[in-house]
């Protein structure tokens, strides 16, 4: 199976996922570049405390989540092949464009620009499942969003440990609700690679930035909003501010 990297970044993959699942899960499912490798250097103090450069890390890095699982549970909600990937895929869609519009009003709150689009490797794991179809799709997609919230779950609780900005403490909270509840659907699906995960949460991130780094937005761009489905089932979050 072949996997090439554009120049834009995006990854392409021809064929069954399963094959190279884990060339795609290595070495880094979610990342947000760091621009000058010091994340306790404040680089603001508004009113709800310091601002540190993981806390702006932090804010960007629930957008880009967002932006690239929120597409996949919608197309898990609808060709996915049994009623617990369906579920996963609603769940994924309403817990995402809850937390999107805690993240935004916090951005908003703090000065933080958001991107409009995921990371160029979050963008090729969309254009990769959107191909697939059948249990292949329920698996390959069970499995690399249970890794990706798992390590996005790490990276909440070190921010809600170490943050004194209050903004970005209680959008911890929230997101950690959220990624719990789509971490618990995922493995209700039990199609989940347990091997897989494991092996993704203890390897290193080392894909080069523009890879893992969301691009900025345009200055002309309207600001993208997940939205919930109109069916809805799951009752609005606190909101955060």
């Amino acid at each position: 199976m072949l996997v090439s990297r554009k120049a834009a970044g995006t990854l392409f993959v021809s064929g069954a996922l399963s094959l190279t699942l884990g060339s795609l899960l290595y070495p880094a499912m979610l990342g947000v570049q760091k621009v000058t490798g010091a994340p306790e250097r404040v680089i603001a103090t508004p009113a709800t405390g310091p601002l540190t450069e993981a806390d702006r890390d932090f804010v960007v890095q629930v957008r880009s989540a967002g932006l690239w699982e929120y597409p996949v549970g919608q197309t898990a909600s609808k060709k996915g092949t049994t009623t617990t990937v369906k579920t996963a895929g609603e769940h994924l869609v309403e817990r995402h464009a809850l937390l999107d519009a805690a993240c935004r009003n916090v951005a908003g709150q703090l000065g933080i620009t958001l991107p409009n689009q995921p990371s160029p490797q979050q963008q090729g794991f969309v254009a990769t499942l959107k191909a697939e179809s059948g249990k292949q799709f329920d698996t390959d997609m069970a499995t690399l969003l249970r890794a990706a919230d798992g390590r996005l779950l790490s990276t909440i609780a070190s921010v809600r440990t170490t943050t004194k900005n209050s903004l970005v403490r209680a959008l911890a909270d929230q997101a950690n609700d959220a990624v719990l509840d789509n971490i618990t659907v995922l493995e209700k699906t039990g199609l989940v690679d347990f091997s897989q995960v494991l092996f993704q949460e203890t390897t290193t991130p080392t894909l080069p930035a523009q890879d893992i780094t969301p691009p900025p937005p345009a200055a002309t761009q309207p600001q993208v909003v997940l939205t919930p489905s109109a069916n809805s089932t799951l009752s609005s979050s606190p909101s955060v501010g």
